[in-house]
């Protein structure tokens, strides 16, 4: 789920194997989003007017806000929104590290740390500044680049039923190869997940 979500959006938790229903803090590197159906993280420019309208488990907001330690995201999101205090609804406080390319024309802002160095050192700091609970992961190209280093321990993904058709993908890496993911709720670690939907009928 995105951290600048409305609240109504806040998502529901990949399993973890202490509790299949309950996120646990365990200092992991979480790549954590609300995603279409069609696999859009945001719609284009970021747009996250279509993230409205869902139902997702009792007290999975507070979850999140009680294991999360810090978060990491990347310029052009924090460009798109500007303001900390709407993670997670306002409900989650802590350390907000923004990953950019030019730090010197970002507008300082109160719990915000703007990062320029290599995206393993982002991860490093986020976690010393976690203190032991997880870091979230809110940029797309930033997971990928850590998925590609080896330093995602776990894709939280709450797919949402609804087709955008366009925006900004989760995983967007044309000519790269395959990577095969393991199921974290399940037994058979090579078992599909089967979703079945229909159309609504708008008027």
């Amino acid at each position: 789920m995105d951290a600048k979500a409305p609240e109504s959006s806040v998502i529901a938790p990949a399993p973890s194997p202490a509790h299949p229903e309950h996120r646990t803090a365990a200092g992991k590197v979480l790549w954590h989003f609300t995603m279409s159906l069609d696999g859009f993280v945001a719609g284009p420019n970021h747009a996250m007017d279509w993230m409205t309208g869902f139902s997702f488990r009792p007290g999975l907001l507070d979850e999140y806000v009680q294991t999360t330690g810090a978060v990491l995201g990347g310029r052009d999101g924090w460009d798109a929104y500007p303001d900390a205090g709407t993670i997670y609804g306002g409900a989650w406080h802590g350390p907000l590290f923004v990953l950019t390319h030019h730090p010197e024309d970002a507008q300082p802002a109160n719990g915000v740390t703007f990062l320029s160095c290599d995206v393993a050192d982002a991860v490093r700091i986020g976690l010393e500044a976690a203190n032991g609970k997880n870091l979230e992961v809110f940029s797309p190209t930033i997971g990928r680049q850590l998925l590609e280093r080896g330093l995602i321990d776990e894709i939280d993904l709450h797919i949402v039923p609804v087709l955008l058709g366009q925006g900004i993908r989760l995983f967007d890496n044309p000519g790269g190869t395959p990577v095969r993911l393991e199921p974290l709720n399940d037994d058979d670690r090579s078992a599909a997940v089967n979703l079945r939907y229909r159309p609504l009928v708008t008027s």
